[in-house]
């Protein structure tokens, strides 16, 4: 009989030194580039009620999440997500702050549908919310922002691709398919199934022109030049101002130098379902899913009692410490701290010493296997320790550089 209690659980890890080491130098210099942008940091429970995510706002399936119930019967969740606290919190403990309010964090989320994951059900996520304003600028400066996120973690080379929600909803709105039939669009092109997608209209009859552009919806990625391609009177008023609307976000992103990192794609329709307007994912080589997802959520903080408009994005951290590994980019671990062992009677001494070089922000470690100088060496070598010193029974001491 196996014995589970030396296992993990399906979808977690243990994460031991190095890569916990890599893991938190990482935070680091993520949360550091939110806060020099002005965003403040905030810390959401791990539980919540399912009804945050769940009940009648639907806005994650049940199937995904990890639930359990309370002392009284309740049904809660592990979070799935950290975007739907923030809307939470925005409607609740912060209503009375002066917006726009520029909210990050940096957390675990739980979840079944591999999101941002990979393979995992527990990943770290981080990510910024923008709440309290609706413009092109503010759009340009959440994807200004995720940009500079990846760049933090010291990858170089990767790509964020922008669409907008807008532009499918509007051209469904004129296509006069029901609400069935959109979400079977919407699954057939976020596969980039063009079979799917023509059945659907010849099913229900599409006129030519707006067939043709929802059938080229999965092939219309690349530069702003697509746009060019387009014709407004196909596409009818809701769709036109989507288009108009990436159009300015790209032109600030142009004007902030970003434009190399951005790209088009207006065939993206995100699964989840509160996205109003922008969309985005970010992508690098070394890793077959997005390392990075966000975009408007204009009606997510109004489902908590509050009209709040917001856009935002989350980076899957689990998944860039994979591609900073397989990029060959991760952080050196250099060899760092002092070992401290102690003649007989220098134990005193040894201790003080020890605590002088940690108040220096220097890392100690005071010999309490007494070894031998030594084996005590070699425990300091193969603990990756910088130096070596043995205090002296006179107060003296002996150093040596490993």
């Amino acid at each position: 009989m196996r014995r589970w209690n030396i296992y993990t659980p399906e979808g977690v890890q243990d994460i031991l030194f190095e890569s916990c080491s890599q893991k938190r130098v990482l935070e680091s210099k993520i949360r550091k580039a939110f806060k020099l942008n002005g965003y403040k940091e905030i810390e959401p429970p791990t539980i919540e009620f399912y009804d945050t995510f769940g009940g009648e706002r639907g806005l994650i399936s049940q199937e995904s999440m990890y639930k359990f119930c309370d002392s009284k019967g309740r049904l809660l969740v592990l979070r799935p997500d950290l975007t739907v606290p923030v809307a939470r919190i925005a409607a609740t403990k912060l209503k009375d702050e002066v917006l726009p309010l520029k909210c990050c964090y940096i957390g675990n989320t739980f979840s079944f549908d591999e999101l941002g994951g990979g393979r995992q059900h527990e990943f770290t996520q981080a990510g910024c919310e923008l709440l309290g304003i609706n413009s092109p600028e503010a759009d340009a400066e959440v994807v200004a922002m995720a940009i500079e996120t990846i760049r933090a973690t010291g990858i170089d080379e990767f790509q964020i691709d922008i669409g907008q929600v807008g532009f499918f909803k509007g051209l469904m709105e004129e296509s006069g398919l029901s609400e069935d039939e959109i979400e079977e669009v919407r699954e057939f092109i976020d596969q980039k199934n063009l079979v799917g997608v023509e059945q659907v209209m010849d099913r229900h009859q599409v006129k030519n022109p707006l067939k043709r552009i929802i059938l080229d919806l999965p092939k219309l990625f690349g530069s702003k030049d697509i746009l060019q391609e387009i014709k407004y009177e196909d596409i009818g008023k809701v769709a036109t101002k989507a288009i108009e609307n990436i159009k300015e976000v790209l032109d600030i992103l142009e004007d902030r130098n970003l434009s190399q990192y951005v790209s088009l794609d207006l065939g993206m329709v995100q699964s989840l379902n509160y996205y109003t307007g922008i969309v985005f994912r970010g992508y690098t080589y070394g890793v077959g899913f997005p390392i990075l997802s966000g975009g408007r959520y204009d009606k997510l903080v109004a489902k908590f009692g509050r009209d709040c408009e917001a856009t935002g994005f989350s980076l899957g951290i689990n998944m860039v410490m994979m591609a900073l590994e397989r990029q060959k980019k991760q952080f050196e671990q250099e060899s760092a701290g002092v070992f401290v062992t102690y003649e007989k009677n220098a134990r005193k001494l040894a201790g003080d010493y020890c605590r002088q070089l940690i108040a220096n922000d220097c890392i100690a470690e005071l010999d309490i296997m007494q070894l031998g100088m030594e084996e005590s060496k070699k425990y300091a070598t193969a603990k990756g320790f910088s130096k070596f010193v043995c205090i002296k029974n006179d107060g003296s001491r002996e150093e040596i550089t490993l």
